[in-house]
């Protein structure tokens, strides 16, 4: 079809421009009417342009003018002008020009929209989600949309400068029932059996070592059928990189220089690797959690020696039976938290599993509080000693089992220094956290988990060793944490057989059942496999904390909803009994 084709973008025009003629095409934003002037804001992904239609210039584009309503997709040639002293728009950058137009055509008309399609609305989040077609026309989505343009191909020139090739792995694969839950594909050709979407391409990857592809990535999209967050989608992206003949400060050097480059060029934050590292010890004594926020202080101090002796039961008795005692000091917040206040932080942690919060205030030259009469004045000393106390600070306690008390003080110290606003914005804080023990104990199946996943590889040298002493075995894996929030993760990953054998052992997984599941990859490590590890970063997530964005929906183009139903399409959805019959299925609801 013919129609007038755009020669300049709605963001392109500046006062230089004045004088010449252009074309642009876009969408009514809005339309004003001054007296027989006609101003719409016509706006593309680039910025927006002021058009003007003067009657007295041209009645019959004006007439058509006149039919334009929002959204209406038009095409117009005019002239650049300067605005009018006292008219200049400093809030956009075309702001200092208007096009006087000559042509005018409506290339499309619109509905009334559900919604105003501007940054200012306060729209319902499903509605949004139902018209994303129309959402993703406001200026911060599109902005978010650009944002995750760039990061990718900031991922691309790194990886691509070092020898890195970007191979695709298979979406139909194999289901291995470990980790999350499968989504799972029904096979035509084979009734009754099953195509698994990968969780991720992890032994791809390990293979591709074993290939001799020494070098390999993939911005790559991976799906977990799995509760939903607002940090967590059915199908996520992720960058993917495995590297041969490497040890782990190779791949942590690598994964730094992408940061270093999307940090630098595409967020205009640049960051100094190396990046401070910690140990998982580290990060769960002094702040609860394996992915801590360091942008603040509040370190969790531990006091199991004070407890064991106290008069106090809860502490005492929680330590006599193998537990812990553990604390945070809010500096100065002893008057800023009232007695309801604290009610609401027991209820907080108590959400978590704890089964209360103790507190005590920090006077001059003791502490008081519902169980200060408990400890004897050196006690208190002692406690004021240990977590670096002066008057005026509020110290709250946790005593519980070692898990739940560290993960409880732990989200309690977040939820302090939130109400206490001492978080830095705009602060960008990345940390490595190494060093995770091997394997953990589940109390419950009574037997012991991957901490990452049965693949890493560990400080033990033998395959004796893996077997001998299991929960002392430090593993060779890493986390990468931005701001509180896990970013990724990997590790130097088994490449011998018989160590992997050992592992398999470990998690009471038989030859049988290994061979069932991963015996692929067993066959590949048998042909001389080089020692290797990887790295995966979750892209969405990365995207979303440089958007500064609440959640991964924003980042996403055509997102599911907490529900994982797509409202654009009504995904998941019913299909006809004739394709059921064709796989050989029946539904049961």
């Amino acid at each position: 079809m013919d129609f007038l084709k755009r020669n300049a973008t709605c963001g392109q025009l500046r006062k230089s421009d004045v004088g010449k003629t252009v074309t642009l095409n876009g969408w009514v934003s809005s339309s004003r009417d001054h007296g027989g002037l006609i101003f719409i804001d016509l706006r593309d992904r680039y910025g927006f342009t002021q058009v003007v239609f003067n009657p007295e210039e041209d009645q019959a584009i004006h007439s058509v003018a006149q039919q334009l309503k929002s959204e209406f997709c038009a095409a117009v040639e005019g002239i650049v002008q300067a605005r009018p002293e006292g008219t200049v728009n400093d809030h956009v950058a075309t702001g200092e020009i208007e096009l006087h137009a000559r042509k005018l055509e409506i290339l499309n008309t619109s509905e009334t929209p559900p919604f105003e399609v501007d940054d200012h609305s306060n729209v319902n989040q499903e509605l949004k989600l139902k018209y994303r077609f129309l959402d993703l026309r406001r200026p911060s989505m599109q902005k978010n949309m650009i944002l995750r343009h760039n990061t990718a191909q900031a991922i691309r020139r790194v990886l691509n400068t070092k020898g890195f090739l970007e191979i695709e792995t298979p979406f139909l694969t194999r289901s291995t029932p470990e980790g999350a839950r499968d989504f799972l594909v029904p096979s035509r050709m084979y009734p009754g059996q099953f195509y698994a979407l990968p969780q991720s391409p992890q032994l791809f990857k390990q293979m591709f070592m074993v290939s001799g592809l020494d070098k390999y990535y993939q911005i790559v999209r991976c799906f977990r059928d799995e509760d939903l967050r607002g940090d967590r989608q059915p199908e996520f992206t992720q960058l993917d990189l495995e590297m041969s003949f490497v040890e782990q400060d190779d791949v942590l050097e690598t994964v730094e220089a992408v940061l270093d480059e999307i940090m630098g060029s595409v967020a205009e934050k640049p960051v100094q690797p190396p990046f401070p590292r910690m140990t998982w010890a580290q990060a769960m004594d002094n702040y609860g959690s394996d992915k801590p926020d360091t942008r603040f202080e509040m370190l969790v101090s531990t006091l199991d020696d004070i407890a064991a002796k106290c008069g106090f039961k809860v502490f005492s008795s929680a330590v006599e039976a193998g537990g812990t005692v553990r604390g945070i000091n809010a500096k100065a917040a002893a008057d800023k938290f009232s007695r309801k206040d604290i009610d609401n932080l027991t209820e907080f942690v108590k959400t978590f599993g704890a089964k209360g919060l103790a507190w005590m205030k920090v006077e001059q030259d003791t502490l008081a509080g519902p169980i200060a009469k408990f400890f004897t004045p050196d006690e208190a000393l002692a406690i004021r000693e240990k977590m670096s106390a002066a008057p005026g600070d509020l110290l709250l306690f946790v005593a519980d089992e070692w898990k739940t008390a560290l993960d409880c003080i732990g989200r309690l110290r977040l939820e302090v220094a939130s109400k206490l606003g001492l978080v830095a914005e705009g602060k960008f804080n990345f940390l490595w956290v190494v060093d995770f023990p091997m394997f953990t104990w589940n109390k419950e199946e009574r037997r012991w988990d991957a901490e990452h996943h049965p693949f890493t590889s560990s400080s033990a040298r033998t395959p004796d060793e893996v077997r001998k002493d299991p929960g002392h075995l430090v593993s060779r894996a890493y986390d990468l944490v931005l701001n509180g929030t896990e970013l990724g993760s990997g590790s130097i990953r088994i490449h011998d057989q018989t160590m992997q054998q050992a592992v398999f052992d470990v998690l009471g997984i038989t030859p049988e059942e290994a061979e069932e599941k991963f015996g692929f990859l067993l066959s590949a490590l048998k042909f001389g496999a080089p020692p290797h590890g990887g790295f995966a970063i979750g892209l969405d997530r990365v995207v979303m904390i440089l958007a500064g964005a609440p959640s991964l929906r924003e980042v996403i183009a055509f997102p599911k909803t907490q529900r994982a139903i797509c409202l654009v399409t009504g995904a998941p959805g019913r299909v006809a009994d004739a394709q059921l019959k064709e796989l050989g299925l029946k539904t049961v609801t």
